[in-house]
């Protein structure tokens, strides 16, 4: 972690691209739901990357945010008097909150490693595991999200529907427009080329 040297070569070339997949304008509007959602004690970070890492870093901001998204009495993530200092409590807190947000409903592939937090490897994958539990919070609609809805998106919902035994029976009589038709068609009178010649 601190013993950490400078990257070369290639895997500069792979930090830099990965860091420049991390959005400004979304860092901003992150921040604003987080203070909604969690109250202005958690304080606002510094503008910047690595001032939003600095500021989610020791797992405090992302477990209280997790907790505010569940009604009192049975929040997820057990958060501690004081922040922690070592190293592991940080990271063990951080790694409460990924557990929180994937009982929440966010599936594994939105959730970032502890370490692209902690080390700030991939602050991007931390953008878009906020994004998910934001869009999963909207979705549900229980009353537990606070702030401006049309800051994230709604997830699509399952649409189920219901027919009876006769609108089955009448779905088999109809031919769908994809197979085509036969209305008005024959076969009288075509032919297919010059007929076949036999030479002996």
């Amino acid at each position: 972690m601190a013993n950490k040297g400078p990257a070369y070569g290639m895997s500069r070339d792979v930090q830099s691209k990965i860091e420049k997949k991390y959005d400004d304008e979304l860092e901003d509007r992150l921040v604003e739901w987080i203070v909604a959602q969690c109250g202005s004690s958690v304080g606002r970070p510094e503008r910047g990357r690595l001032g939003f890492q600095v500021w989610l870093k020791n797992g405090i901001v992302l477990s209280r945010l997790v907790n505010s998204l569940y009604p009192d009495g049975s929040k997820p993530v057990k958060i501690p008097d004081s922040p922690p200092t070592m190293v592991f409590k940080q990271m063990e807190q951080i790694a409460q909150f990924l557990k929180a947000a994937e009982d929440y409903g966010v599936v594994k592939t939105d959730i970032f490693q502890t370490v692209d937090l902690f080390e700030a490897k991939d602050m991007a994958a931390v953008q878009r595991t906020l994004m998910a539990l934001g869009s999963l919070a909207i979705t549900k609609n229980d009353g537990h999200y606070h702030g401006d809805p049309n800051w994230f998106m709604k997830k699509a919902q399952e649409h189920k529907r219901e027919f009876t035994e006769s609108q089955l029976k009448e779905g088999k009589n109809v031919i769908g427009l994809q197979m085509g038709t036969n209305k008005g068609a024959s076969q009288a009178g075509m032919s297919y080329g010059r007929p076949r010649q036999i030479i002996s």
